[in-house]
């Protein structure tokens, strides 16, 4: 019997249908990145949720129908976090009514991380996340480690909205994370509140070594609890400073050195992201076997 990885982060992309302004000249932004890619380069995963990439303005439903005729070849695609502009009442409204009745997306996300200082505080903004939540769809929230302040008040005021922190909140592994940890335990006081752990590798300092890595990862552990924590690897993202398989090793490590239960072990590996996304036809973790691997 194999348990269950399911990575809760990744990022497919069609350079020939679809552009991807942010990606610029970056290699990864040159070459198709898809479904049949991510099976090569993480064979020891069972299901992933793709997280929208992204694409162009208005170009948002043309990336789901995308993502769903991938998912119709590779059933362990579980579902999409799609873009949905969140802080932007009417066109939000337009886009929930064809999300709730797709069952290709289980989350929505809004990019935050250029965004200007307070802009977490915007009432619009805070009017769509808990519309969010209305709808039962969580917010994954993509955030720099000085926005977390925000984003912590931004959980208090849509206490019925899951938040997903993608990558930990971005914390700069190698160059100090003092400040990182502070708001970070601040914001995991917060029971609405999700800790991917995904990307640090990418935003870590060049000199950064692993046990940086390790440590930051612990501490999103701990401020969490297994049971608020889902893995993903950010690929293919992460591919330019690791590989799936490395980063995935270590985020093992971790559970291996906090003696992590088989229980915890899977809730981090699977289950959190699970019950997250609220995911359906996911089989116990008891019937699930060799051939349902990528």
């Amino acid at each position: 019997m194999a348990a269950e990885i399911l990575d809760s982060h990744v990022h497919l992309l069609d350079p020939v249908g679809l552009t991807y302004p942010w990606l610029g000249d970056l290699t990864i932004g040159q070459q198709p990145c898809d479904a049949a890619r991510f099976a090569a380069d993480a064979s020891s995963v069972t299901g992933a949720i793709v997280v929208e990439a992204g694409v162009a303005p208005g170009k948002a439903s043309r990336e789901v129908s995308w993502v769903r005729a991938q998912a119709a070849s590779y059933s362990w695609i579980r579902g999409m976090v799609a873009s949905a502009p969140v802080n932007q009442p009417a066109a939000l409204e337009t886009v929930l009514d064809a999300y709730r009745t797709d069952g290709m997306v289980v989350g929505v996300r809004c990019n935050l991380q250029d965004e200007p200082p307070g802009f977490l505080r915007d009432h619009a903004l805070r009017a769509g996340v808990r519309r969010l939540g209305e709808c039962g769809l969580p917010f994954d929230a993509c955030v720099r480690s000085w926005q977390l302040t925000e984003l912590e008040e931004l959980a208090a005021a849509c206490p019925d909205t899951v938040i997903v922190l993608d990558h930990a909140g971005k914390p700069r592994c190698g160059a100090g994370v003092a400040s990182w940890l502070i708001a970070l335990l601040a914001l995991a006081r917060h029971p609405n509140v999700r800790c991917k752990l995904s990307g640090l590798a990418t935003e870590a300092a060049p000199c950064a070594r692993p046990s940086a890595l390790r440590a930051a990862l612990r501490a999103a552990l701990d401020a969490f609890g297994a049971d608020r924590c889902l893995f993903g690897s950010d690929w293919p993202i992460c591919t330019m400073a690791t590989s799936h398989r490395t980063w995935l090793d270590l985020v093992k490590s971790v559970l291996d050195g906090m003696r992590a239960s088989d229980a915890e072990r899977d809730q981090v590996l699977a289950r959190t992201a699970q019950l997250t996304y609220r995911l359906r036809g996911v089989p116990p973790l008891d019937q699930l076997d060799q051939g349902e691997h990528l």
